[in-house]
């Protein structure tokens, strides 16, 4: 049964998804994900290096806990093998909108990466976050990783995620959900949004992009949403967030992440950068000072705030998975 917070959530998200506008999605604030008891099982996918027919770039449909789940597949020249990204849209957009925003199908499938830019099930404004009521988003995003082994040529070990938002919450969700499954992920204006899993799991690269002046997801926590009235005001003012380098630190303590620094990229850009974690992984945390609830890069989304144009987020992203250490 939902519980009281899972419920005001989902009001929460309900109340501001009603103000839909174009790309990028704004976002609201999930509880934060209780850890599974036990890893969840995976099938091993029959390798689709040896398929006879592969899956074709385009838009694909598949089955899963009743519901049809519909994706976008971009696929690099090649034979392959190919590491796989993942990228997840926000709340209230959908999957066309993310893959323009992102730009990471268009680029990563230029430097190999298949990318699988998945929808949010019908009826519904964004992800069902784990051990929260809707449909089975986890399970869906393991079987569509299941199904691209089974459809590509597939690099083993080399699967990621990245989201903007609301999908960087899920995106993040799933390196406890998957336990080892990913080898990195990449959250923008959304790593705060759930907590670390208290459990340890197996090392994995995460790389962050956050505005100071974030006023959907605060970069210093406390209250979403800013700028709402009325009864979403109310809702809002019932959830607080935690700092996001404060969540940056909380993930640092599950990877085993040591050493902390902070340099400046740019001249607004900060980075908050750990040496030495488990397994050869990477933690680092791109700090935008006046940025908005946007994704760093040559897209202008004025009603979420400010841009910055002279950090692109797609090719950091980019950058941090051809370096994370294979699975």
């Amino acid at each position: 049964m939902p519980t009281r917070m899972t419920l005001l959530m989902a009001a929460l998200l309900m109340a501001a998804g009603c103000t839909a506008a174009p790309p990028p999605p704004s976002s609201t604030l999930p509880p934060p994900p209780s850890p599974s008891p036990s890893p969840p099982a995976r099938a091993a996918p029959t390798s689709g290096c040896q398929a006879a027919r592969r899956l074709e770039p385009g838009t694909h449909r598949i089955r899963h806990g009743g519901l049809e789940r519909r994706f976008l597949l971009s696929v690099p020249d090649g034979p392959g093998p190919h590491p796989v990204i993942l990228d997840l849209h926000g709340l209230n957009s959908d999957a066309a909108r993310q893959s323009a925003y992102s730009r990471l199908a268009d680029t990563g499938a230029r430097r190999g990466y298949i990318v699988a830019t998945p929808q949010a099930a019908e009826g519904r404004m964004g992800w069902t976050l784990p051990h929260t009521a809707g449909p089975d988003d986890t399970g869906f995003l393991t079987a569509l990783l299941d199904h691209l082994e089974r459809g590509l040529c597939v690099r083993s070990g080399r699967e990621f995620a990245a989201g903007m938002s609301y999908g960087a919450a899920m995106a993040t969700a799933l390196i406890c959900e998957l336990n080892g499954r990913l080898t990195a992920v990449a959250a923008v204006a959304g790593l705060n949004l759930v907590r670390p899993c208290p459990r340890a799991v197996p090392p994995v690269t995460v790389v962050a992009f956050h505005g100071t002046a974030d006023r959907i997801v605060p970069y210093r926590g406390g209250h979403p949403l800013r700028d709402a009235t009325g009864g979403l005001r109310e809702l809002a003012d019932l959830v607080v967030l935690d700092p996001v380098e404060q969540a940056a630190d909380g993930w640092a303590a599950l990877l085993g992440c040591t050493g902390r620094t902070t340099a400046a990229q740019a001249r607004k850009v900060r980075v908050r950068d750990w040496k030495t974690c488990r397994g050869g992984a990477t933690l680092r945390l791109y700090t935008i000072d006046g940025g908005g609830h946007t994704w760093p890069g040559p897209i202008d989304v004025p009603w979420l705030g400010t841009t910055a144009r002279d950090l692109d987020a797609t090719a950091l992203i980019l950058d941090t998975f051809d370096r994370a250490p294979a699975r």
